[in-house]
């Protein structure tokens, strides 16, 4: 598809409404991270931002700071305006009555009721619509709920921590701490942004994680809710994860007796493929449940499977300045390769320094 031409000021507003738009990485889900500039030539008008589901949506509180003056003004959105009764009203509308005379949408919304029916219901109020300024980078900063509603699946982000030599724990298990203090609150951001954090029973069973999200000072977020891939319930009695710190499911064999401790606890069955759950039917139970971005920490055996499963498209590894030896724990359980040209290819899209640790951030080749 051909995008038009935008000057520059376009682009410069529009940065500002991606930028506004990350404001609500913590907050927004399961809706999408949306920002709206409203300007005249250089001049910003109005701004705003969707902090939370439920509450208005950016261009609404970007139409309230302009008032009289977003009349022939253009309307920068990062998201293509809504056109539907959802928790709020349709923001078309709301763009419609302000008399606005241009919208720049920076990528359309795929959602079914939305689809397509903004832009159409703007330009056939007269209002010059033009499409795909910074396309990449709004997708990208949505890139989960673009997942879940175009592939039914949860975009799923699973992170490592390993030594120089590639092991993430001592042949006994204890693995605290292989990365330093940055590296782990980096985490915390990692996981505000999803809207679940999956993990795995035996990871349950080995290391009692809490999986919960602390971020410093009052900053805001959405608590994730934790999914423990569980197929014989062995998740024992008080165990962090069944605290009410944040909401927990155990997805686990419909032919598992429930052991009493569990009988509360929310609990779904998924079916199984050979000695484990259907990994592609947990991605879809997640998407059922709103859930745009799944942040996985587990052991080798359920990061390993994602991976070889085609069910992990990022990886996030952190690489600490240490060695722990050849008795360690390995990154991931694979099944072995009969030949170099089944090796898993993968492609580097961020590097960085994060305390001492240096995290790389990969995804599948294509």
């Amino acid at each position: 598809m051909t995008r038009p031409f935008f000057p520059a000021i376009d682009h410069v507003h529009m940065a500002h409404a991606l930028r506004l738009a990350a404001k609500g990485l913590y907050t927004t889900q399961p809706n999408p991270r949306v920002g709206c500039v409203i300007a005249r030539g250089d001049t910003v008008l109005g701004t705003g931002w969707h902090p939370r589901a439920g509450q208005p949506h950016a261009e609404v509180f970007a139409l309230r700071e302009a008032g009289e003056s977003a009349r022939g003004a253009t309307a920068y959105v990062t998201l293509e305006p809504c056109a539907h009764h959802g928790r709020t009203p349709p923001c078309a509308d709301a763009l419609i009555a302000a008399g606005v005379g241009r919208v720049v949408v920076a990528v359309e919304d795929p959602f079914p009721k939305v689809d397509g029916a903004g832009i159409a219901k703007l330009r056939d109020a007269g209002i010059d619509v033009q499409v795909g300024l910074m396309h990449e980078a709004a997708r990208d900063l949505n890139i989960g709920f673009f997942s879940r509603i175009e592939r039914q699946r949860p975009w799923v982000r699973v992170k490592l921590a390993m030594s120089l030599d590639g092991r993430t724990a001592l042949a006994n298990g204890e693995s605290k701490w292989i990365t330093g203090e940055a590296a782990r609150a980096d985490v915390q951001r990692l996981r505000a942004r999803s809207s679940a954090i999956l993990s795995a029973s035996g990871t349950v069973l080995g290391d009692d994680p809490r999986l919960t999200v602390r971020l410093p000072g009052d900053e805001a977020f959405v608590p994730p809710m934790r999914v423990i891939v569980d197929r014989l319930l062995r998740t024992p009695a008080g165990a962090h994860v069944l605290d009410d710190a944040a909401p927990t499911w155990l997805l686990h064999a419909a032919d598992t007796p429930v052991p009493a401790h569990l009988k509360g606890v929310r609990r779904d069955t998924i079916r199984t493929d050979g000695d484990g759950l259907d990994l592609a039917a947990v991605m879809h139970w997640l998407a059922r449940h709103d859930v745009n971005e799944v942040h996985v920490e587990a052991g080798p055996t359920l990061c390993g499977a994602l991976l070889a499963a085609g069910l992990a498209d990022e990886l996030v590894i952190y690489i600490a300045p240490i060695l722990l030896g050849h008795t360690g724990r390995p990154l991931l359980n694979l099944p072995p390769l009969d030949d170099m040209t089944t090796r898993w290819k993968l492609r580097t899209m961020d590097r960085r320094q994060v305390g001492d640790d240096m995290r790389l951030t990969l995804r599948p080749a294509a």
